[in-house]
């Protein structure tokens, strides 16, 4: 996944925002709560991909090849994990991943703040 798939990608979740912020990484919003992160490739062509997912699946992705956990995350507690090349999980599987970290996200805004941006996730 180059940059401008990722961008474009999260651009059509509704209700997001962007933002290049830490260095020059692609930040991806709701309700100002960050739920991807795009950026950090190392020499290679592979666009690095943070997002936070479920305990299951973290511990699941974490030690796949192409995976890891999140740097400053991860190591904080939080369930996020990054995705540094696509060994075991294709661009598919990794839109997917970004579609559930975006409602884990809004899940967790608060009520009022769902309410105002015109929806209520169910749960």
């Amino acid at each position: 996944m180059t940059e401008s798939e990722f961008n474009k990608f999260c651009a059509s979740l509704p209700h997001t925002h962007h933002v290049v912020q830490w260095g020059g990484a692609q930040v991806w919003k709701i309700a100002g709560k960050v739920f991807a992160i795009g950026g950090w490739n190392d020499e290679s062509e592979n666009l690095f991909v943070t997002f936070k997912c479920s305990p299951m699946s973290y511990e699941l992705l974490k030690n796949q090849p192409g995976l890891r956990p999140a740097p400053y995350l991860a190591s904080r507690g939080m369930k996020w994990i990054q995705r540094t090349g696509p060994e075991i999980m294709d661009d598919a599987t990794l839109q997917d991943y970004v579609k559930a970290s975006y409602k884990l996200v809004a899940l967790g805004l608060p009520k009022k703040t769902q309410k105002e941006l015109g929806w209520i996730l169910e749960r």
